[in-house]
């Protein structure tokens, strides 16, 4: 859960941050993508207790696909459907992608 807090707050802060140099769509992907990394290392030392691996890094990162789907489509439709501000944005496709990518990445990247 921690880890899911932390992440979340990395992908908002680095999307709202590159935000101010690019379109907040662009902006949101390139956030997620960078957060990316950092959730990887948290969740294979704190959560999974698992060595550092390019094969599992490669399944961390197809694990998440659903997330982005998931978080890219809420964005699309508040930021650019209703036009809710962006920060808000990229804190509610957080929260909702958090249960499905923890479930993805336990039976599929980290899976013993």
């Amino acid at each position: 859960m921690v880890i899911g807090v932390i992440n979340t707050f990395n992908g908002t802060l680095l999307s709202t941050l590159y935000s101010l140099m690019m379109q907040a769509n662009i902006a949101f992907v390139a956030g997620y993508l960078t957060s990316l990394a950092v959730s990887y290392l948290l969740n294979s030392v704190f959560a999974f207790h698992e060595k550092f691996g390019w094969k599992k890094f490669i399944k961390f990162c197809i694990s998440y696909i659903p997330n982005f789907v998931i978080q890219n489509i809420i964005v699309l439709i508040f930021l650019n459907g209703l036009g809710w501000d962006k920060v808000i944005c990229y804190v509610i496709a957080a929260v909702i992608g958090v249960p499905v990518t923890f479930l993805c990445i336990k039976f599929f990247a980290f899976r013993k």
